[in-house]
């Protein structure tokens, strides 16, 4: 079951309009005041009690094309123990040795992808719960262009880029429900093209456009 979330996207996706639109937007939203997940779709909720759950940190790369911006995502490969196959930021459990959820972030992303380049924080989105039990903070990072990587083929299958543009357009963003535990459960899918976004990453990515241009 699926529907279109409906509303308008915002025209200008250029690097600076974007991330001035976003400073913005942080500027004026207590990011620590707001969290997000699946479960705000449904009436009743699904997950562990909110003290037990494990904290993680993603990171959110949005390449700085003078042309339009895009968006880095992962593939996951197939025989990993949690979210095997799914498309998802790079990023991973928040561990003792990281300073903070932007470190972590940082670290994960180098670990998986070996993103390196000029790689600027923009700073942390809101933060989103699952329901495999992560408070997941994600954090927005301004990537130039002519990045490069070095893919952890053990955890990662393949890296792509998706236009910001469609990414924040809310006619792109459709609710769909499967069965979870015998109840029914809604999220978040963005299809694009042959892939198939949904889950905690659809999620993230409609909390940025929420935040940014909500």
């Amino acid at each position: 079951m699926g529907g279109v979330i409906v509303g308008a996207p915002h025209g200008d996706f250029t690097p600076d309009a974007f991330f001035r639109r976003a400073a913005a937007a942080f500027a004026r939203d207590a990011v620590a005041a707001h969290e997000g997940g699946d479960h705000l779709l449904d009436a009743v909720p699904l997950g562990p009690d909110p003290l037990v759950y494990r904290d993680a940190a993603v990171l959110v790369p949005v390449v700085a094309y003078d042309a339009g911006a895009r968006v880095l995502l992962t593939l996951r490969t197939d025989h990993l123990p949690s979210h095997a196959g799914q498309i998802a930021f790079p990023g991973g459990k928040i561990e003792a040795s990281d300073a903070d959820p932007v470190a972590a972030a940082l670290r994960e992303a180098a670990e998986e992808v070996g993103l390196s380049g000029k790689v600027g924080v923009v700073g942390p989105l809101r933060t989103y719960l699952s329901r495999t039990g992560y408070r997941i903070v994600p954090v927005l990072a301004r990537v130039e262009p002519g990045y490069s990587l070095d893919v952890n083929a053990d955890e990662v299958a393949d890296v792509f880029e998706v236009p910001l543009a469609f990414l924040m357009d809310p006619a792109n963003h459709r609710r769909a429900s499967r069965v979870f535990l015998g109840v029914e459960r809604h999220f978040y899918e963005i299809p694009f093209g042959g892939r198939y976004i949904w889950g905690v990453t659809a999620g993230i990515i409609r909390g940025l456009y929420e935040q940014v241009y909500g």
